[in-house]
C-alpha cells in the first residue's frame, strides 16, 4: 500500500496540482458539509446579490448529511452522499473559490472538465463507513441554513480524514482508469 499525502485546509492551487488520481490523502483542518438543498440555497442567495454565509475560498465541501450526535460526540455517523446530485452546482462552486469536494460515486464530464479548468479536486470517502469516519471529526457546528436539519451547512474540524483522489486537476478519473486496467486483462 502506498503512502498517504497529508494536506491541511484551506487548499491552495499548489496543493491541488500536487494531487493525482489514485493518491491517498489524510486531510486535516476545517471542511464544510453541504448537500443539494444547501447548494441550491447558497447559489440562489448569491444570485440575489447576498453575501455567502461562509468564505468559499480554498474550502473543501463534504457531501454529507450527518446523523444526530450521541452524548459526548460532536457528530453522529457522517458518511459521504452520492456526489452526482451536486453536479449541477459544482462548476459554479469552483468559480466561487471552492477547491475540493468529498463524496462517493462518479462525477459528470462537465464536473471533470471544470475541475481541470478551475483547478479543483474530487475526493472519495468510503461509503458505508459513516460511524468510522465520524471518529476523525473533532468539532462540528451548524454555520448556515439550520432549518435544513441534516442538510444544514456544518463546519467540521477533521484530523487525518482518509480520502482518495478520484478526479484530479489534470482531467484524470480513477473510476475510468480502473475500468481500462481490467479491460486489458
Amino acid at each position: 500500500m502506498g503512502d498517504y499525502k497529508r494536506l491541511k485546509t484551506p487548499l491552495s492551487e499548489d496543493d491541488i496540482l500536487s494531487l493525482k488520481s489514485g493518491d491517498r490523502v489524510l486531510l486535516s483542518g476545517y471542511i464544510y458539509t453541504a448537500r443539494d438543498a444547501a447548494h441550491k440555497r447558497l447559489l440562489e442567495s448569491l444570485d440575489k446579490g447576498e453575501e455567502p454565509p461562509i468564505d468559499l475560498k480554498g474550502i473543501v465541501i463534504y457531501y454529507c448529511g450527518p446523523s444526530p450526535a450521541r452524548p459526548g460526540r460532536p457528530i453522529g455517523a457522517a458518511g459521504p452522499t452520492t456526489a452526482y446530485r451536486m453536479d449541477p452546482f459544482t462548476p459554479r462552486m469552483l468559480e466561487l473559490g471552492v477547491k475540493g469536494f468529498i463524496g462517493k460515486g462518479k462525477r459528470s464530464k462537465e464536473v471533470i472538465e471544470a475541475l481541470k479548468t478551475l483547478k479543483g479536486v474530487y475526493f472519495a470517502a468510503t461509503g458505508g463507513a459513516g460511524a468510522l469516519l465520524s471518529q476523525r471529526i473533532k468539532e462540528a457546528e451548524v454555520v448556515a441554513y439550520e432549518d435544513l436539519g441534516p442538510e444544514a451547512i456544518r463546519k467540521l474540524y477533521v484530523e487525518d480524514f482518509p480520502l482518495i483522489v478520484v478526479n484530479d486537476a489534470y482531467g484524470n478519473d480513477l473510476y475510468e482508469e480502473g475500468r481500462r486496467k481490467y479491460r486489458k486483462i
